[in-house]
């Protein structure tokens, strides 16, 4: 590479264009602008999208009010068929109603899946979390009749309700309650670990206890405990965790949990870990209002006040492929202010964080489909879904540039040791270069040089030199050359 070129090459990987780290603000960014996804469909109160996991590309959008609709993942989309009405148990308005959605692991062989909602029916409010069944060969049908109460608890207010539950990579429902309403926490449930209130719950579906019709997996934090605990929780000290996400490549479980009055956080969650409410609110101490004790807690991976918004809605790592410039980023947004943003965690510590997008959108939830592709729902303009569009063109730059021809992924994992995995994607046919340079832009591996067609692709990188020589810890760069165009990510060796 001649030093000119070098030199130019270099100082782009410094200050990436998606970087706060050089200027402390993006600058040129890309257009995130959202587009409908599904323009010929429209939902009631629409608070959660996902998939089923079972290979037919189908979409499930749920309805506060106690009902789940399918359709296929299709722009063309229409009608949406009800898959589960069960607004006759559902109590709904404000924050209850039908709340969460998981699909069992094995969706695709035993046909279960499990909710979330609260109600009133015959008893006092409560979360009820239960599973359902897909009615045997109608699989956009699901019989509203076979209900399997799994879990319930009392619910003292009507707020903070939290909601969301999800299935883990180790085959676990995790499920996210709030502190139980009101304001300030008033019977101070986040800390109080002999109630569910406040938590990330952990539960196993598949091995019922004595008594339950659920187990306790044996690695939560409280098993066996003498104190009074309850053993299902896997983290406490939240106030309203109304969407959480776990990022399956990694393992990692992020989640936004709504603040009080001052200020909004996204926490990573962990086993065992105190996440402080009601002693603080985001980074601030809320009780005492000063010189707070928060020995032991931990606090968010973020946090902002009210300039920027007052409900957060926590998203996902995007694992997609169409907008590839996001992989493994966390996106996240605002209910109240309409604001998406991303960042990027890595080493304990937020590395890049920007603004993506200031939406009009009352954004209740984000969603994926089973090809990680992201979603956004808005409950309170016209019940549509949105996503961002598939052409990361800059801001005021619509033109058929680089990033429309091909495109080059983050790789994963990253940080690694001994091997990584690049994934491209090309548009047209074209010579393809693809090569592994070292912090001093020097070439080390050429990794493919060949002629390709349209479509995705991947390689491994072993860690090594071009005479298959192991290369020492550090940071390197990877380059995708098609043609006359370039682009380049860094990726990091920790041996």
């Amino acid at each position: 590479m001649p030093k000119s070129a070098f030199i130019a090459f270099f100082s782009l990987l410094l200050c990436p264009p998606l970087s706060i780290a050089c200027s402390g603000q993006v600058e040129n960014p890309l257009d995130y602008t959202p587009v409908e996804a599904f323009p010929n469909l429209r939902f009631d109160n629409p608070v959660f999208l996902t998939h089923s996991g079972d290979g037919t590309n189908r979409i499930f959008v749920m309805e506060l009010d106690g009902i789940i609709k399918v359709f296929s993942n299709s722009s063309s989309a229409s009608p949406a068929p009800v898959f589960l009405n069960i607004d006759d148990r559902v109590t709904s308005g404000g924050e209850m109603g039908l709340l969460g959605l998981a699909f069992h692991p094995d969706y695709a062989s035993n046909g279960f899946f499990y909710v979330n909602y609260t109600t009133e029916i015959n008893g006092p409010r409560r979360t009820v979390i239960a599973r359902f069944s897909v009615k045997p060969g109608n699989p956009n049908e699901a019989d509203p009749s076979q209900e399997l109460i799994l879990l319930e608890f009392n619910q003292p207010f009507a707020n903070h309700n939290g909601g969301m539950l999800e299935f883990g990579p180790d085959g676990y429902l995790y499920i996210a309650t709030g502190d139980g309403g009101s304001g300030g926490d008033p019977q101070n449930n986040g800390q109080n670990r002999a109630t569910l209130l406040g938590k990330i719950l952990r539960i196993d579906v598949n091995h019922p206890g004595v008594g339950l019709n659920y187990g306790i997996p044996p690695d939560n934090p409280f098993v066996d405990n003498t104190q009074g605990f309850r053993e299902e929780i896997f983290a406490y000290g939240l106030r309203n965790p109304w969407r959480f996400s776990i990022d399956h490549p990694s393992g990692e479980i992020w989640a936004g949990d709504v603040g009080q009055g001052a200020r909004e956080e996204i926490d990573l969650i962990e086993n065992g870990k105190n996440y402080g409410w009601r002693i603080m609110e985001g980074n601030l101490c809320f009780d005492p209002p000063s010189n707070c004790n928060r020995t032991g807690l931990t606090l968010p991976v973020i946090d902002y006040g009210r300039d920027l918004g007052f409900s957060v809605t926590g998203g996902y790592v995007y694992r997609g492929l169409l907008r590839p410039e996001l992989t493994g980023a966390y996106v996240y947004g605002d209910y109240g202010s309409g604001r998406i943003w991303m960042l990027r965690y890595e080493n304990s510590q937020v590395t890049e964080q920007s603004e993506l997008v200031d939406t009009d959108f009352s954004i209740s939830s984000f969603g994926v489909d089973q090809n990680n592709e992201l979603y956004i729902i808005d409950y309170g303009g016209n019940g549509a879904i949105y996503r961002f569009s598939d052409s990361p063109t800059r801001v005021g730059d619509r033109s058929d540039d680089l990033l429309t021809k091909f495109s080059l992924q983050q790789n994963y994992p990253n940080p690694f040791n001994p091997a990584t995995t690049i994934r491209y994607r090309l548009r047209d046919f074209g010579r393809v270069q693809l090569a592994i340079f070292n912090a001093f832009g020097q070439k080390i591996k050429t990794l493919l040089d060949s002629a390709q067609g349209p479509g995705e692709y991947q390689t491994v990188w072993e860690g090594d030199g071009d005479q298959g020589e192991p290369v020492a810890s550090g940071i390197y760069w990877y380059q995708l050359q098609v043609g006359d165009r370039l682009q380049t990510r860094k990726m990091i060796l920790l041996r």
